[in-house]
């Protein structure tokens, strides 16, 4: 796979472009510049960003640390090869989600990439998963190069020398087996077996509670029964203040009905008054149209007004068309002629380049012709050839000079349409006329809108006033102007307020026998005597709730002490469910053993294959270390982490990376990134930001020579802030 372009709006970078080629390509730029920020925008567009990362201490969250400083929105889009076609990736928002959406056609055609998603990009280009590309080909500012080990990575090293099932790790499984063994058994409180030696002891004492627990019934029994008789008393006691309750809403009730029946006869009284005139609409449409009257007033001098405005803006807008005016622009908008005078500027910087570029061909053909034609007179065994390549030349050279003149001249031509001196004040030309025509633009705006607000004050005023007349002729057909439609709205305002009053006091009278009503008030026809209750009702109410609640509480104890003496069982039952608590626990023992043994057995399996695959690793990248060192350290080794220590050849014991200098661990583990990249990543892209930083200027160079001879196999990004790395390339 190899990238052809990236385009990105992330972070500090804004719809920048950057171009590779196949190969090496050095990238340099200050501190500051954006390196790392290309890097981890590479990352993200494989991967994307995970957007359940958090802010915390030390630590930004990439989809906080990479939002655009410009406030748009995160997207980008890179165009590489892949399979032998080009394919063209992008990502951008998708609601609040940053790089939320995602596509992958064919470049030139948009048709999508089968099977390459949004989750599935970084695993299908690459071949491997965000973790084991971070800890080989992707070399971020972080400031070490160590590698950290993973579960993917483990199981990608470990696929090359075994029967290449990736699916699980040792870790894993190690893992997996110590989850199991905690199941059962952790330590006294924690797993399957001290539980069920907790309910071994438990059962034991469960017998002994039985006994306990009849005596606790028949005791809770003696007190319900209590309770209850004082309970029935005290209900007897508050259905008597019901009662009397009851007969105080009933002669509510009945003077309730006899006030709705006065209400109803003034209402009926005055509804036969207005019957003389038309029916008489609501208070709030009077007074909306008392209002229509008060805006009509007001109304006319605004049309007056208006009519003044718009007379100004359209001798505004004709003077303003005058002004834009312009023979070099006829008829066109302010950005057609800028468009023009773009594509003019263009053309005319062209035909100049054309005639510098004719000079300088012009002189070489001529020299070329005259060698040429010496070399082939003298030394040639067909000197007539000579004249003949001088002629070719001479007449080529001839023909590149008049190509050369003629652009400049049509060059020449442009200005002169334009009557000015030099290019850029095509541009200035450009730029006014752009002014003018929107000032022009601006003022026909206005008249519009003027001539708008205008027409709809006059059809406000004309509409309003045929609304008002049609309705007050629904009530006082015999109005025939305004000073009538004033005085017919004051009448009917009265009219509207005094029914409104009565019904007002209707409605009251009606909600209040309802309201009596639903409260169950009903007719009194007789009144039968009462007794006086013993108690008060505060007294009555307060002992009734005592006592319901001390009924719960005593139904709640017995319900348990029931419960719990059912739970409990019989001592047969307990007896049975001890024998099976014992067989249990004797089969956890024997599988907490079993796995045990597994543990074991793993680790011995993992420790062969350690010596498989890590002299395979070692080798490698102790090749690539003794290239980067001048030979001072030929020999690496690797241990399951991915702790890495070097040897030369004196040397008895290897040097482990904690006593080497930061620059010659930085090589250690570049070398074991090449030889993983190798193993794993065949095809991948290898960047680097800053990965040289630490590296002399020989062992830079010799670092350089290695990615230069590697590059032939796969694309290198190689990110620095010095120009070393560019002068060594």
């Amino acid at each position: 796979m190899k990238i052809k372009t990236m385009t990105a709006t992330f972070g500090k970078l804004q719809g920048e472009r950057l171009t590779l080629e196949p190969g090496l390509n050095v990238i340099t730029a200050p501190n500051e510049g954006g390196k790392s920020t290309w890097c981890a925008f590479l990352k993200a567009m494989f991967y994307g960003i995970d957007t359940r990362d958090r802010d915390r201490k030390g630590h930004l969250a990439d989809k906080n640390r990479y939002q655009p400083w410009s406030g748009a929105p995160m997207e980008g889009e890179i165009t590489l090869e892949w399979q032998g076609r080009d394919i063209t990736i992008r990502r951008g928002p998708r609601g609040n989600v940053p790089f939320g959406s995602f596509s992958a056609v064919y470049t030139g055609t948009e048709e999508p990439v089968p099977g390459l998603t949004a989750d599935t990009c970084g695993q299908m280009l690459l071949g491997v998963g965000r973790e084991v590309y971070e800890r080989s080909a992707f070399i971020g500012q972080s400031g070490t190069l160590a590698i950290r080990s993973a579960p993917e990575l483990e199981a990608r090293i470990a696929a090359l020398v075994s029967s290449g099932e990736e699916d699980v790790s040792y870790s894993q499984v190690e893992r997996q087996l110590k989850e199991w063994l905690n199941r059962r058994k952790v330590n006294k409180s924690v797993g399957r077996i001290p539980q069920l030696e907790d309910e071994q002891a438990e059962l034991a004492r469960s017998a002994g509670e039985l006994s306990q627990l009849n005596d606790q019934l028949n005791q809770l029994e003696g007190e319900r029964a209590q309770a209850a008789r004082k309970y029935a008393f005290c209900t007897r006691q508050l259905a008597l203040h019901k009662a009397i309750a009851q007969r105080k809403l009933d002669l509510q009730y009945t003077q309730a009905r006899t006030d709705e029946a006065q209400a109803q006869a003034q209402l009926n009284a005055l509804l036969s008054e207005q019957a003389r005139f038309g029916p008489i609409p609501s208070r709030d449409a009077l007074k909306r149209a008392q209002g229509e009257m008060a805006f009509l007033k007001a109304l006319e001098p605004e049309i007056r007004q208006g009519q003044e405005e718009l007379a100004l803006a359209q001798q505004a807008l004709e003077r303003a068309r005058q002004a834009a005016q312009d023979d070099h622009f006829p008829g066109m908008t302010g950005e057609e002629a800028v468009r023009k005078g773009e594509r003019d500027s263009e053309s005319y910087r062209s035909g100049m380049a054309k005639k510098a570029a004719s000079r300088r061909n012009f002189a070489l053909l001529q020299i070329v012709g005259i060698v040429a034609g010496a070399a082939l007179t003298i030394f040639g065994p067909f000197w007539w050839l000579g004249p003949i390549a001088y002629v070719l030349c001479a007449a080529a050279s001839a023909l590149v000079f008049a190509n050369g003149t003629k652009a400049a001249r049509q060059a020449a031509k442009i200005l002169e349409r334009y009557g000015v001196d030099n290019v850029e004040e095509i541009a200035a030309l450009t730029g006014n006329y752009q002014q003018r025509m929107a000032a022009a633009d601006q003022a026909a705006q206005q008249v519009r809108m003027i001539q708008g607000g205008l027409k709809d004050r006059q059809a406000r005023l004309e509409n309003s006033r045929q609304e008002l007349f049609r309705f007050v002729h629904t009530f006082a057909p015999e109005v025939k102007e305004l000073f009538g439609v004033s005085a017919a709205l004051s009448r009917a305002l009265n009219l509207g307020e005094r029914e409104t009053l009565a019904r007002s006091k209707l409605e009251g009278a009606q909600r209040l026998t309802q309201a009596l009503q639903a409260q169950g008030g009903r007719e009194l026809t007789e009144e039968s005597p009462l007794s006086q209750p013993t108690l008060s009702l505060e007294q009555a109410a307060q002992e009734t709730g005592r006592l319901q609640v001390e009924l719960e509480r005593l139904a709640r104890a017995l319900n348990q002490a029931r419960g719990k003496q059912q739970a409990l069982g019989d001592p047969a039952i307990l007896s049975a469910r001890l024998e099976q608590v014992e067989e249990e626990l004797e089969c956890r023992r024997r599988e907490y053993q079993a796995i045990s043994i597994a543990i074991e057995t793993l680790q011995q399996a993992n420790a062969q294959l350690q010596q498989r695959f890590s002299p395979q690793l070692n080798r490698a990248a102790g090749a690539l270390l003794s290239r980067l060192t001048g030979g001072k350290y030929h020999a690496l080794s690797l241990d399951k982490e991915l702790e890495a220590s070097a040897s030369g050849e004196r040397d008895v014991l290897p040097h482990s990376a904690l006593y080497l200098s930061k620059g010659t661990v930085d090589q250690i583990y570049l070398a074991v990134r090449l030889a993983v990249c190798d193993l794993c990543l065949p095809d991948a892209p290898l960047v680097l930001d800053e990965a040289l930083a630490a590296f002399d200027d020989v062992r830079a160079k010799r670092a350089l020579e290695l990615l230069q001879e590697l590059s032939a196999q796969r694309q290198i990004l190689l990110f620095s802030c010095h120009t070393r790395e560019k002068n060594l390339s």
